[in-house]
């Protein structure tokens, strides 16, 4: 296929940075060409379900890039969603798709989760939403800090979303290794401070047909006196 042509192509092309990296992945595909793309992110909505917030607290989609999980919350009436990516190409995307007037309702951050600039200055975040950016990490370094913002920007009581590539999972992805993980692993990372709630595994088809296996986790941060 033409489209798998021209991303296998890309996968060949590895920048100096990773925000060059995606910036051209974002470029050179279409969003519903892009191998993670969900028409409707249903695995995230079954589990932003099990959260007890208000509409109107934080939603952090860490790695937003062009998801249309900001458009279901948009449409569903959350006001407090925060939308950041390393890729400012893939955020340009997300807000021409919304449109002016949706795009307003949303904080747009470009940062790297890795080395955050930004990020790390948001608190009390009511939901941390992660999906496909935790298995990219692969050097301990990058794990910590993405960990110790976590912990620093999510409330007492806050929940942690997080999918990743199930050890069944694919081994690389856009061109980049990953790391797979199962609930075990996502617990044993998030530490002692969250407790987990739900998890599940789930089989994502990319365009082609081609199944992505995941794991889906939801923690809570665990209320401390």
């Amino acid at each position: 296929m033409v489209i798998y042509a021209r991303y296998k192509l890309l996968r060949t092309i590895m920048n100096d940075s990773m925000k060059e990296h995606w910036n051209e992945i974002y470029t050179w595909l279409e969003t519903d060409e892009l191998g993670w793309y969900e028409k409707i992110p249903e695995p995230s909505i079954k589990l932003l379900s099990k959260c007890h917030i208000d509409k109107d607290e934080p939603i952090l989609d860490v790695g937003a890039g062009a998801s249309t999980f900001v458009d279901y919350l948009i449409n569903q009436g959350f006001s407090n969603i925060i939308a950041a990516d390393i890729s400012e190409r893939a955020l340009d995307t997300l807000k021409e798709r919304l449109g002016k007037e949706k795009a307003s309702q949303v904080k747009w951050i470009v940062d790297d989760i890795t080395q955050p600039v930004h990020i790390q200055n948001l608190r009390d975040i009511a939901v941390w939403h992660d999906r496909a950016v935790l298995h990219f990490l692969l050097k301990e370094s990058q794990q910590h800090k993405y960990i110790s913002t976590l912990k620093k920007v999510i409330r007492k009581g806050g929940y942690v979303i997080i999918a990743a590539f199930s050890l069944k999972g694919a081994k690389k992805c856009s061109g980049l290794d990953v790391k797979n993980y199962d609930q075990k692993m996502l617990a044993k990372f998030v530490g002692e401070d969250f407790r987990l709630i739900e998890y599940f595994d789930y089989t994502y088809y990319m365009p082609s047909g081609e199944p992505r296996p995941y794991i889906y986790a939801l923690f809570q941060k665990i209320k401390l006196d």
